[in-house]
């Protein structure tokens, strides 16, 4: 007879597990015990499951690069211990957290799965208990071959699993909170759970190892219509910056006045690496398609590619903290690591 999976619980705080303040109506975080309580059916799956939690459970607006690294020293700790984790987390900065998330882990060989709830779990119409329950049977699910079935670090939310660093919040109502326009669902959850094999990672077979380098000293611009000269110096000015995601229209355009390049070269000259995301959730930068991102290929700037702003920013936060020498970290920065971007240069 088969031992019964274990799995892995960590709560972060979020939604999920937070209680109305009777005062202000505000919404916060409760304690954890009191999640579990409220879902009595979790001890009917056939699988052990432990429970971990922040000391104070935080809104996921509160979630720090600090969070990440903890959250994976401790699925690293207790790794060999369990079949599979999963984290419960706000869902506001979830997908910024499964793309740090991919980057940690290297080698991953086990589910990883962030899930939460847009509804508190005590409210009647909360989809928290559907969101919980069938996360746990995806972290426990194993192929034919005795494998984990989901062997990286995922997003599941309303039915649908999604590869963590291809994920995006584009709802703060609808119970199907997130997207994936450049990656199809890993599984579709129905009467049955549908896997969508061929586009899941292959399980590591090398010993995992936790990225623990990272750098904060980056920042995010949108490019804009009548974006002026003055603002923009306010930005790259700071000396203190090592990169920066330059989010651009459609497939990788930005205006083409010379001060703007002239600007971003400045940057670059002395250091700061410049990646290109679009504003678009769908599709893909490609430097040089258009006139208008001609310049941007020309001064130096990286094509992020397909990458979602979480996968592009947080990879940047990694590589920045990997102490790579410039030419390694283009490369590596333009090039798919973890599942995060369809083509490579």
């Amino acid at each position: 007879m088969n031992k019964p999976a274990k799995v892995l619980m960590l709560y972060t705080g979020g939604t999920i597990g937070m209680v109305q303040d009777p005062v202000n109506k505000s919404l916060k975080p409760f304690d954890f015990e009191s999640l579990l309580d409220r879902i009595p059916e979790i001890s009917a799956m056939d699988c052990e499951i432990d429970i971990d939690s922040f000391d104070e459970p935080i809104d996921s607006s509160n979630i720090k690069p600090i969070h990440w690294l903890r959250l994976g020293n401790r699925i690293a700790k207790n790794y060999h211990k369990y079949d599979g984790f999963v984290i419960l987390h706000g869902s506001d900065t979830m997908a910024y957290t499964a793309s740090a998330l991919s980057f940690i882990l290297e080698n991953i060989a086990k589910p990883v799965i962030l899930t939460g709830s847009q509804l508190p779990i005590g409210l009647a119409r909360s989809d928290a208990k559907e969101n919980l329950i069938t996360s746990i049977e995806i972290a426990t699910a194993q192929n034919e071959k005795g494998e984990a079935m989901v062997p990286e670090v995922c997003i599941y939310f309303e039915y649908n699993l999604y590869r963590g660093n291809r994920t995006h919040k584009i709802s703060s109502e609808d119970f199907e909170a997130f997207c994936s326009l450049n990656y199809d669902h890993l599984a579709v959850a129905g009467v049955n759970i549908k896997y969508n094999k061929s586009d899941i990672a292959t399980p590591s077979k090398l010993e995992l190892n936790v990225r623990q380098g990272w750098s904060e000293n980056v920042g995010v611009l949108n490019v804009f219509p009548g974006m002026t000269a003055a603002f923009v110096k306010s930005i790259l000015s700071n000396t203190e910056m090592e990169g920066l995601i330059l989010r651009t229209f459609g497939s990788g355009n930005a205006p083409m006045d010379t001060w703007f390049l002239e600007l971003l070269k400045e940057a670059i000259d002395r250091g700061v690496y410049i990646a290109n995301i679009s504003q678009c959730l769908g599709g893909a930068v490609k430097q040089g398609k258009y006139e208008a991102s001609a310049g941007l290929l020309k001064i130096g700037v990286l094509e992020g590619g397909d990458m979602t702003l979480e996968a592009g920013l947080t990879k940047m936060m990694y590589l920045l903290g990997q102490n790579l020498d410039r030419n390694s970290f283009k490369e590596l920065y333009q090039n798919n690591i973890r599942g995060e971007l369809s083509s490579t240069k």
